[in-house]
């Protein structure tokens, strides 16, 4: 009875390990792929807005992917390209949608296991 009770318990253990480590984020390989329209909706865009958005947006999924396929300083990279990127929309957007844009790209990061301190 003992021994059915262990083997319950440990079984019971690997399970919950296990569904536990499959819920983990990873960060792999992110591929950004920024709906701009639906954040230009979401931010309330002019079009002037949208167009430096987008362009912000393209050069941000080349810098991620390219701190992706670096051999060394992945974390560097992925935090300049981070960084860079609140950056460029600082000065494009107002307060308010800065604000909403950072808060939306800091639930992705956590989302995908990225840290960025």
């Amino acid at each position: 009875m003992k021994r059915f009770g262990l083997t319950i318990v440990a079984a019971l253990c690997l399970s919950v390990a296990g569904f536990a480590a499959g819920n983990q984020p990873t960060t792999e390989k992110w591929e950004v792929k920024i709906n701009v329209e639906k954040l230009s909706k979401y931010l309330n865009l002019d079009s002037k807005q949208a167009e430096e958005v987008a362009n912000i947006c393209e050069y941000f999924s080349e810098q991620v992917d390219r701190a992706n396929h670096a051999k060394n300083n992945k974390e560097q990279q992925m935090r300049n390209a981070v960084y860079g990127n609140l950056k460029l929309m600082k000065k494009t957007l107002n307060d308010k949608q800065f604000a909403d844009y950072a808060r939306v790209l800091n639930a992705t990061l956590q989302n995908k296991g990225i840290k960025v301190d």
